[in-house]
């Protein structure tokens, strides 16, 4: 392992800060809210007790203050599994690169990760309005294929891989799972389940407008397989978390119910009991 970076390698603004989310090592915590919207920051921060840190570039908006005396933070990852894999390189690098020497840490420090966000059910048991945390997750992005030494399986997984009927997707699937230990924070949840990560909007999730999808039944066959709802982000931040040492958790607010055709009647209620209900169980 190379020891020592080249400036190319890691990129840094003029004052010293990681490239794109523009932050120093002082200006995070060691929990992290990750949301997706920018405008979700603020709605979030508000019920800081205190907020120290306010820094934005492009779509990464970070708030770092306190919360029942305990130092926290919340920040905008943007859309897809692209942009998580910029937020958690850059994470890590915050924690456990000495930026200006550029040279790895010699301890390695753990970051708490807390990803909140909206998802789509495919289980028409699932009701909309209600918490969904991700116990296991496949990937059909990609992402994790570009990094060495990424290796994981559990039962999920094989049954999955198994059966799988989309041999064009299928060399694109990854899979990984959640930190047990921060699942007790959220051991009262509605839902536990397992996320599909799509690297799309529209035909990866089934919605067809002049282009066609690969398949009507795409969605319920995801579900014969153990999949419970979809999102864009958790594949990237759980696979990552494990090659970089970090935890990390995801909890959804599950507006939408694609089998039954339901969506929420109150999206901004929704996202509004998430925020409360995730903050008054991760800080006590």
């Amino acid at each position: 392992m190379i020891n020592k970076l080249a400036a190319s390698e890691l990129v840094l603004n003029e004052d010293g800060s990681v490239y794109h989310l523009n932050l120093l090592p002082e200006d995070i915590a060691g929990k992290i809210m990750l949301v997706g919207d920018p405008d979700r920051v603020p709605k979030v921060s508000k019920y800081f007790d205190t907020i120290e840190i306010k820094k934005n570039k492009r779509e990464f908006y970070t708030h770092t203050g306190t919360l029942r005396g305990e130092r926290i933070t919340v920040m905008s990852t943007g859309i897809g599994t692209e942009n998580i894999d910029i937020v958690m390189n850059e994470l890590d690098a915050l924690v456990n690169i000495d930026l200006k020497n550029k040279e790895f840490k010699s301890e390695h420090t753990a970051l708490e990760l807390f990803r909140m966000g909206t998802c789509g059910s495919v289980n028409p048991e699932i009701e909309v309005d209600n918490m969904l945390v991700t116990q296991n997750v496949v990937g059909l992005d990609g992402l994790m294929h570009f990094y060495q030494d990424y290796a994981f399986e559990n039962e999920f997984s094989r049954n999955f891989m198994a059966k799988f009927p989309y041999h064009k997707i299928k060399p694109m699937l990854y899979f990984s799972d959640w930190s047990k230990e921060m699942g007790e924070y959220y051991k009262d949840a509605k839902y536990h389940g397992n996320t599909a990560t799509f690297p799309g909007f529209y035909a990866p999730q089934g919605r067809q407008l002049r282009l066609k999808a690969l398949d009507d039944q795409f969605l319920e066959t995801l579900n014969d397989l153990g999949v419970t709802n979809f999102e864009m982000e958790t594949s990237a931040i759980y696979g990552l978390s494990k090659l970089l040492g970090h935890k990390a958790i995801t909890v959804n607010s599950v507006i939408a119910n694609r089998r039954r055709g339901e969506f929420s009647a109150d999206h901004a209620a929704s996202e509004r009991n998430m925020i409360e209900w995730v903050l008054e169980r991760i800080i006590k």
